[in-house]
């Protein structure tokens, strides 16, 4: 029997020199702009904000940029993006970027048409935002990937806290996404083993969660073989615009099947570690603690885990299941090595007296418990201790 549930509300524009659409999509939904950017840390991030800034001036649109994106973003800096969405009177936001732009402009678009901050409509509180208040979200993704111009999920980072969390709601999918895979050409090796492997993250959870099914894993694995087969070469090849494309096509596979099904273990622990350690990025996160996830969970996903090493290597499929899926923990852990993300908490300065909070602070997002395998408490605390080094 085929059985499975999907929803998908956004629009997407997936190619080369589609960016150059971005204006008149934009004024589809009115004629002044909040451009959502980090600052402009680069030559190459300047120019592309600015030739974003003429391909919407061009079409007749008022542009006001707001440029406060911090990495891990903080409540703090949708405050200020917000407040500047309604000082402009904003009609429509666009978020350019990586899943922090991305995840901002959607949190903004929450916080400036509604009471309090994007704190206060967390997942699990209420009121939930208002549809009919928000404005609307255009997503130009310039890495790949968060998924995040595909989902329904704006992370946000409560320094006060030390806590890290989402605004998760089918109304905060953005109404248009663009995927130009030549705007990746310029995102160095670092970000793009970690926006990468977190692709590979995000399929292959989908598979694991109970949510998915015969659809989500049509989309899932997919991205999963090509991240395999192309993130390796990629790091070691970054202007190749055919592996940035293959990527990029990945990264939306990967972002349609996370919107539907979800994340297992590794993205409550992850989350957990950037809200500790915002220093800390959201792949290199995830990276640390795969290894351990992977010991933990195979036994009782072996039928997937056995795929997925037939993936890294076709032998693997001539072997029985529970040899072939142990094979797949020693896969991603050589995987790791090649694209120079095998780190542990130590590597990232966590101190040691700080493993019980880790391991606690892991079990607050509901993500573990649609793991295969759902960990105690004391089996958390053993899979931050096997993550530390």
């Amino acid at each position: 029997m085929y059985l499975f549930n999907y929803h998908q509300t956004t629009k997407v524009f997936f190619g080369r020199g589609e960016i150059q659409k971005a204006g008149e999509i934009a004024g589809e939904y009115g004629k002044r702009v909040l451009l959502v950017t980090t600052p402009a840390s680069n030559d190459s991030l300047e120019s592309l904000f600015n030739r974003t800034k003429e391909i919407l001036n061009s079409k007749g649109l008022d542009v006001k940029h707001f440029s406060g994106v911090l990495p891990n973003p903080t409540v703090d800096c949708i405050t200020e993006g917000a407040n500047m969405a309604k000082e402009f009177n904003a009609d429509v936001i666009i978020g350019l970027g990586g899943g922090s732009s991305i995840d901002v402009a959607k949190a903004i678009s929450v916080e400036a048409t509604h009471e309090g901050t994007s704190w206060d409509y967390l997942f699990f509180k209420e009121p939930q935002p208002d549809e009919n208040k928000l404005l609307p979200v255009i997503a130009i993704t310039t890495t790949s990937g968060t998924g995040s111009h595909l989902t329904q999920v704006s992370v946000v980072t409560n320094t006060e806290e030390r806590n890290k969390s989402a605004l998760f709601n089918n109304i905060l999918y953005p109404k248009v996404a663009i995927v130009d895979p030549e705007l990746m050409l310029t995102v160095p090796k670092f970000v793009t083993a970690c926006t990468g492997f977190d692709v590979f993250c995000h399929s292959f959870e989908s598979v694991l969660h109970p949510n998915g099914g015969v659809f989500i894993d049509l989309l899932a694995w997919e991205a999963v073989r090509i991240v395999l087969h192309t993130l390796p070469e990629l790091v070691n090849n970054l202007d190749n615009i055919n592996l940035r494309e293959k990527m990029a096509w990945a990264d939306t596979l990967a972002g349609l099947s996370i919107a539907n099904a979800g994340v297992t273990l590794p993205h409550g622990m992850g989350m957990a570690i950037g809200g500790m350690y915002p220093h800390v990025a959201h792949g290199e996160a995830l990276a640390i603690v795969y290894p351990a996830f992977m010991e933990f969970t195979r036994d009782s996903a072996v039928s997937d885990f056995s795929k997925l090493a037939a993936i890294f290597n076709p032998a693997y499929a001539d072997l029985p299941e529970q040899v072939a899926a142990g094979k797949a923990v020693e896969e991603i852990k050589t995987f790791l090595e090649k694209i120079g993300l095998n780190e542990t908490l130590s590597d990232i300065g966590m101190p040691r007296e700080e493993i019980e909070k880790l391991a606690k602070q892991s079990m607050v997002l509901p993500d573990y418990k649609s793991n295969p395998r759902v960990a105690t408490e004391d089996e958390m605390l053993q899979l931050v201790k096997d993550s530390y080094s």
